[in-house]
């Protein structure tokens, strides 16, 4: 007899403990991260302060896709979000390389997050090794989403609500300092923004290459509607989400890098170092840098909890689904995808290896290894809702729309192929779009080589 646990003691579905403010500020938590913080400087030193054009075009496509997205979600949510749309909506090989390519992504964002927040409090505690730091932060995360979802909602919420607060507290101080509000400052004006070259120093060009750097910010907003499969209502809270996540994404984005390039001309090198510090070193006010270190380090440790989640749950998805191993498909007792969340910490434990062997070089070969991952997933998300949105609307599922349908979302299409093509004739960024495509292909063939041995093993029960 085998060693199954009964029914009564393990569930058949995950946990249903997490309200809208949970989604919400996950959403917020998983975006706000490594891209806002670390990412920022480098987009303002290819495009100058013309950076907010690239910030602006590349925030309407995300709210453009996460409008489609809300829209299947609340439809039909499920754990493996996009990954499951794009398997009815394309075909099955869609949905199984859209979750590994998902997953894949998250796994490597995963390590940029650890390594930046442990590079940080290893400044302020150079006695420490850096990896013995990745390593107390990754194995107390695991603590974290091993408990019961609830919980782990809990703890994200305020996690993210301190990095949240902090960046209102950022634009407060940012606005004060522009207008020359606070003492020993004088009002700053356009002398930065219109400086140095004027707004756009590096032409469109810039504002292109600029494009590649910020699209890859605002990564991780996806999870809204992977968490909503465990929400206590999924189709209201995810409508509810989306359009607080979009909103408040676009303003704290578009709002911080506008100080940042007023307040600071566009080529000081402070900016690339850590931009929100260097901003906030010209208030003058006591520690309020030191402050900000801080808050840095709670929203990349804010992030790599979601991304946690993010992963365990497609993971748990795909096995679900026959797309992955079956053990990742196995539930705690609290409805926690033990081993699909043990799995995401184990990679979490190898960036703690590559700390300790390269950590100076770690987060930027990781940065540049995520590559066109995400743009690939987002046209797999608006190729879905295209096919989807006709049945949708027949069977009267649709408590979110996308606005003017079908146009807007072509022309989201469209913008995701001109940023495709941007990646072709860039130097640095056509090599992260090689990568990613040897990477589809893989999955890819993957996929098709799943699908005919379970081809092959139903033609062989069918003859039983």
């Amino acid at each position: 007899m085998s060693g199954s646990v009964s029914s009564t003691d393990t569930p058949v579905r995950l946990g249903h403990g997490l309200k809208v403010r949970h989604l919400t500020m996950m959403g917020l938590g998983s975006a706000i991260g490594a891209g806002l913080f670390l990412g920022t400087g480098v987009g303002i030193a290819k495009a100058g302060p013309a950076v907010l054009i690239s910030y602006v075009i590349a925030g309407f496509v995300v709210v453009c896709v996460m409008r489609m997205l809300g829209e299947m979600g609340a439809a039909l949510p499920a754990s493996g979000s996009f990954s499951h749309y794009a398997r009815i909506g394309i075909g099955e090989w869609a949905g199984f390389v859209m979750g590994w390519l998902y997953w894949f992504m998250l796994i490597m964002v995963l390590g940029a997050e650890i390594t930046g927040a442990s590079a940080i409090v290893n400044d302020w505690l150079p006695g420490v090794p850096q990896w013995v730091i990745a390593l107390v932060f990754v194995t107390f995360f695991a603590v974290v989403n091993l408990a019961k979802v609830s919980n782990f909602g809990e703890f994200e919420f305020w996690f993210a609500a301190l990095k949240v607060a902090a960046i209102i507290g950022f634009l407060a101080v940012g606005v004060l300092l522009v207008f020359g509000l606070l003492p020993d400052t004088d009002p700053v004006g356009f002398t930065n923004l219109l400086g140095e070259g004027g707004f756009m120093p590096n032409g469109f060009s810039g504002i292109a290459a600029g494009l590649l750097v910020v699209a890859f910010a605002f990564g991780g907003i996806e999870i809204v509607t992977i968490a909503a499969a465990e929400s206590e209502d999924p189709e209201r809270s995810i409508a509810t989400a989306v359009r607080t996540v979009m909103w408040r994404i676009s303003v704290f984005y578009i709002g911080a890098i506008g100080i940042m390039v007023l307040v600071l001309p566009w080529n000081d090198p402070e900016l690339q170092d850590g931009p929100f510090v260097a901003v906030l070193e010209r208030a003058n006010i006591p520690y309020v840098s030191g402050l900000m270190e801080l808050v840095v380090v709670i929203a990349l440790l804010s992030a790599f909890n979601a991304n946690v989640y993010g992963t365990s749950r497609m993971a748990f998805s795909l096995a679900r689904r026959n797309d992955g191993p079956k053990p990742l498909a196995k539930l705690s007792r609290t409805g926690v995808p033990t081993n699909a969340v043990l799995l995401s910490v184990f990679f979490g434990f190898v960036s703690v290896l590559l700390n300790w062997l390269l950590p100076d070089d770690l987060l930027g070969i990781l940065l540049n290894a995520v590559g066109a991952a995400l743009l690939v997933i987002w046209v797999f998300i608006v190729i879905a809702h295209l096919r989807l949105r006709p049945r949708l609307e027949r069977e009267g599922k649709l408590s979110v729309r996308m606005w003017l349908f079908p146009y807007l979302s072509y022309l989201t299409l469209a913008l995701l192929a001109g940023f495709v093509v941007l990646m072709a004739f860039d130097e640095d960024a056509r090599q992260q779009l090689i990568s990613t495509a040897v990477l589809f292909l893989a999955i890819l063939s993957l996929a098709l080589f799943t699908s005919r041995r379970r081809a092959r093993k139903a033609a062989v029960e069918s003859t039983l």
